[in-house]
């Protein structure tokens, strides 16, 4: 809000330092901009003839302004019906109206109407104005009788003043003639006049001049951020700023290792230094964002040094003093973001360090075996996988002494020479490189006559494997094929997910092909409910695609090795007594010295048990609202969405921080606790930081089409994807590149967030993010015990636009952190067969429990996994009845076993009703769920000794339960009656 304020004090407080410019000033929302606009040229006319004639220099930033139309209203709104506009151009335009009597005018020169979606509109502006072709041959006889009072927007958040206000070609021209021979010039700007525009000189520029000395003021511990806006006489290759130490009179020293150009240098979202190479076309302003990270035991003093600008061969020297207080800012300045005081985030290694999140454990390594929890990870000596394994029991409630063997043999390649001749290799070198407790490293070097194999993998605390196979040729060779072979036990292999199949059991075949330019596919899921293994296959330069409705803008790369030229594909299928995933590339050959990668990366499932209480005791609303009333209804979390009072700009929780500072703080006096909408997949126009991120390229905003809310349009110009809009607070999101920098913001945001506001978690609508930032996030979340919980949604992935994916297979990289899963929207609950509730929604098979969304679930299905619906979410969505039985039955604690266990010990006779047991000391709630096809009834077989139960001192019967179930008895457990997609629960004590 501060900036805000700043910004409205500059627009009412401005007073014009060249004649010629127009007074800018803020309109209070006082017109309706959806159907005038955002801006409006406000006209005094005094003539007496009828017509006005004004000339409006407006120095517009929109290309092609003759194509736009414009609105014209008299002070008491009405329309004028009558206007033309003249000699437009983007500096000015004569504009000709009708005037029935003296008095101000308004002018809205960029009217526009939504069309699309609500959600994601297209902002149409209007063409230009026609007029009675007799009236308007009269006006242009009619001289300048009006003037421009002032220029509005609609509010201060859509104001062009001043960094948005262009200079005219004259002025531009004069900037050019008085630099003719040098490449470049550079403008100092200051932190609080962000440079937006790339294509125009702002007439801010032309009104103060070019120079050579920058000054601003700073606190000790400041994270200052000052630009070098830079304008291109020529194309400018390699622009770079360098600098030295900034020093006082007195000796007093500010070590260049604490200054940083943003748009050069940096560290990336996963810890690896960052250089990039500038250029600039000519013509253009390239912004350069430089920080000083100012030390807090600084003397206070003017401290003093020279930035040179370099490229083409040219310089240019800018003596910058800094000017530093003797106030002490012990968080940097970042509570107040509209200051540019969070830019250094940009480059935090914040949380980088793996170690281990619990409930895992560290990695412990016997010889070539690592174990990790509730899995054993064995080496071969060729270094790949020579088996792997799981300790869960069937229920995944508890652990095994029997380990679970996943695979049948050790994962292998084949270079085929000839179907029937193929590369041998001898193994050297194999060691394990690096041990710590997060990560276990092992290298491998196999060779044969043509080639070379070095291999290196890394296994990581929550079952994650890594490899880069580097295959390089010591001969011309050719090949008729490549395998890579996964031979799982057949044993574990009764599901499947991925590569074009939903999640359930598992086909006798399947042969999948790269599609990479329609389908985001490259992992497949095999396993048990208990044990697992997923696998992708991934180019060395591999860049994660878009997802959630993006796919298609930027698709996967095919990887060189794996796709070759599309000629690769998988197929899976029983072979012998394995169940073989043939991993194949086509025939193909390579040169000598030729190298190809061909890496994988391997996740073990489940990643632990299923957390239970974990699920009981904390229900979730999706809601902001009253926190007395969210607690009487049993909630015990509260999920803030973005768009709300607390919570308004999506992606963006910084900037009506103190609101949610205070809710939180009453919730969790209730005992509540409150997470927050916030991911990176796009970042709402309201972000402070958006000129700086627009300064890095297409670093952190995607390239695209442009379009969108007329906002973007108006600021953003072009090359942008639109994204998620909000109507009612009009708040306009554009999407992220994918992996950036903008994930190190994320994860010092999302620090601050724990350490100032008290957030509990928060809520993932869909991840455009990768591991290493779940991690990272997780670990900040967690500090000092908070509870760090994580819950994801995702919409189904599985169409065109998002590239016919699974969310499970897209996620599961990140299922390790999360607490539970929302997998709903756009997912048939009534349709889809039980093994698909299993595999793709419950979590059940990777650790994870969830909830239901789209539709409000199937109450009845849900209960034989602990789903519901999410309280809350809509006024149908109501869980209550289910956790009031819970609480009367006392859920907490009670063992889940459920029907994908042959360890159940409550089956019925009919294939198609399925029963899951939660089982406590003394009695038993029983969850039935049908799949028939009409209303049934079914006997139960129950092994009471399982139960601890004895059949004669027992009771069953069906509790009342509101919206789900009449009350009855059926002592012999026979003939119970099941509706049609519904179910029932039982309670046996």
């Amino acid at each position: 809000m501060k900036f805000r304020l700043f910004l409205l004090l500059c627009l009412l407080g401005q007073v014009s330092l060249h004649a010629q410019i127009i007074k800018y000033t803020n309109g209070n929302n006082g017109w309706n901009p959806d159907s005038l606009g955002n801006h409006r040229a406000v006209v005094q006319y005094n003539g007496n003839n009828g017509i006005a004639h004004v000339k409006i220099d407006w120095r517009r930033r929109d290309v092609h302004p003759e194509l736009k139309g414009i609105i014209i209203q008299d002070a008491q709104g009405r329309t004028i019906s009558n206007s033309i506009a003249d000699e437009v151009t983007r500096e000015s335009a004569d504009i000709y109206f009708e005037a029935p009597s003296t008095g101000k005018y308004f002018v809205y020169y960029l009217p526009y109407k939504n069309e699309g979606r609500s959600n994601y509109p297209k902002g149409v502006y209007l063409k230009p104005n026609t007029a009675n072709s007799s009236w308007a041959n009269k006006a242009k006889t009619v001289s300048i009788n009006s003037q421009v009072l002032e220029i509005q927007s609609v509010d201060a958040f859509n104001s062009f003043y001043p960094m948005e206000v262009i200079a005219t070609a004259k002025e531009t021209g004069a900037i050019k003639s008085r630099y003719a021979s040098a490449a470049f010039v550079v403008f100092p700007e200051d932190r609080m006049y962000p440079i937006k525009m790339q294509k125009d000189l702002p007439y801010r520029w032309i009104q103060r001049g070019s120079t050579n000395v920058f000054s601003g003021n700073a606190s000790k511990g400041e994270n200052y951020a000052f630009q070098l806006g830079v304008y291109a006489l020529t194309k400018l290759n390699d622009l770079r700023i360098t600098y030295g130490d900034l020093r006082t009179s007195t000796g007093q020293v500010i070590s260049s290792k604490y200054i940083n150009c943003l748009n050069t240098n940096g560290t990336s979202y996963d810890n690896k230094p960052l250089t990039k190479t500038v250029q600039v076309s000519p013509g253009n302003v390239q912004p350069m964002w430089i920080t000083v990270d100012v030390p807090k035991n600084s003397t206070a003093g003017s401290y003093i040094g020279k930035f040179t600008v370099k490229a083409n061969g040219k310089t240019k020297v800018i003596d910058v003093k800094l000017n530093i207080s003797n106030t002490i800012l012990a968080d940097a300045g970042v509570a107040e973001p509209e200051k540019q005081t969070r830019l250094t985030w940009l480059n935090s290694t914040l949380a980088q360090s793996n170690t281990v999140v619990a409930p895992y454990t560290p990695l412990q390594v016997e010889g070539n075996v690592i174990s990790l929890l509730g899995r054993r990870f064995e080496i071969n000596t060729d270094g790949f996988p020579k088996q792997i394994q799981t300790l869960y029991n069937a229920e995944m409630t508890g652990y095994t002494d029997k380990p679970n063997n996943i695979l049948a043999e050790p994962i292998h390649f084949h270079f085929f020479n000839t179907p029937k001749t193929q590369e041998k290799f001898t193994t050297t070198n194999f060691q394990i490189s690096g041990k710590e407790a997060g990560t276990v490293k092992w290298t491998a070097t196999n060779t044969s006559e043509n080639l070379k194999m070095d291999l290196e993998g890394a296994l990581e605390f929550d079952g994650y494997v890594h490899y880069v196979v580097k295959v390089t040729a010591l001969k011309d060779v050719e090949f008729s094929n490549v395998d890579f072979h996964i031979p799982f036990d057949k044993g574990s292999t009764k599901y499947l997910m991925g590569l074009g199949e939903k999640g359930g059991v598992r086909p006798d075949t399947v042969k999948w092909k790269w599609d990479v330019a329609n389908k985001n596919q490259d992992a497949v899921w095999i396993g048990n409910v208990n044990a697992g293994l997923y696998y992708n296959l991934r180019d060395e330069n591999y860049v994660r695609p878009l997802n959630t409705n993006f796919y298609l803008q930027k698709p996967l790369l095919l990887p060189k090795s794996w796709g070759n030229d599309n000629k690769g594909g998988i197929q899976i299928n029983v072979k012998g007594s394995s169940m073989l995933a043939d991993n194949f590339t086509g025939a193909r050959s390579m040169k000598k010295g030729d190298v190809l990668y061909y890496n994988f990366n391997l996740l073990i499932t489940p990643f632990h048990l299923i957390d239970t209480n974990f699920q009981w005791d904390n229900r979730f609303y999706h809601k902001y609202g009253n926190l007395d009333t969210i607690k009487s209804n049993g909630a015990t979390v509260v999920n803030i969405h973005h768009a709300t009072p607390i919570n308004p700009w999506i992606n963006y929780p910084f900037i009506e921080w103190k609101k949610m500072k205070g809710y939180i703080g009453e919730a969790h006096s209730k005992g509540l606790k409150v997470k927050i909408y916030n991911t990176v997949r796009e970042l709402s126009n309201h972000a402070y930081e958006w000129p700086a991120l627009r300064s890095l390229g297409t670093e952190v905003y995607s390239p695209g089409n442009g379009g969108g809310f007329s906002w973007l349009q108006e600021h953003i110009d072009s090359n942008y994807i639109a994204a998620w809009f909000v109507p009612e607070i009009k708040d306009a999101a554009i999407i992220n590149s994918g992996m950036n920098r903008w994930h190190n913001y994320y994860v010092e945001g999302m620090n601050w967030l724990v350490k100032n506001v008290g957030i509990d978690g928060v809520y993932l609508d869909d991840v455009a993010f990768d591991r290493v930032t779940m991690k990272r996030i997780k670990r900040v979340l967690t500090q000092d015990n908070h509870p760090g919980i994580i819950d994801l949604h995702s919409a189904n992935q599985y169409n065109k636009s998002d590239g016919f994916n699974n969310s499970a297979i897209l996620y599961m990289e990140h299922f390790p952190y999360l607490n539970r899963l929302w997998f709903g929207e756009y997912f048939d609950y009534e349709k889809n067969n039980p093994d698909f509730f299993l595999t793709e929604v419950s979590g059940i098979p990777f650790g994870l429990m969830g909830e239901m969304l789209q539709d409000d679930g199937n109450q009845w299905r849900g209960m034989i996994y602990g789903m519901t619906s999410r309280l809350g979410w809509s006024e149908k969505s109501d869980p209550k009845p289910l956790w009031r039985i819970w609480d009367a039955f006392g859920i907490k604690d009670s063992e889940l076993i459920g029907y994908w266990s042959d360890n159940c010990p409550v089956k019925t006779d009919n294939p198609k009703v399925l029963a899951s047991v939660y089982k406590k000391k003394g009695k038993t709630m029983i969850a039935l769920a049908s799949w028939a096809d009409s209303d049934v009834k079914v006997n139960l077989s129950i092994d009471w000794s399982k139960l601890g139960l004895a059949a004669e001192k027992v009771k069953i019967t069906a509790p009342a339960i509101d919206k789900f179930q009449t009350p009855g008895s059926y002592p012999d457990g026979k003939s119970i009656p099941v509706g049609k997609a519904k179910g029932l629960i039982l309670i046996v004590e």
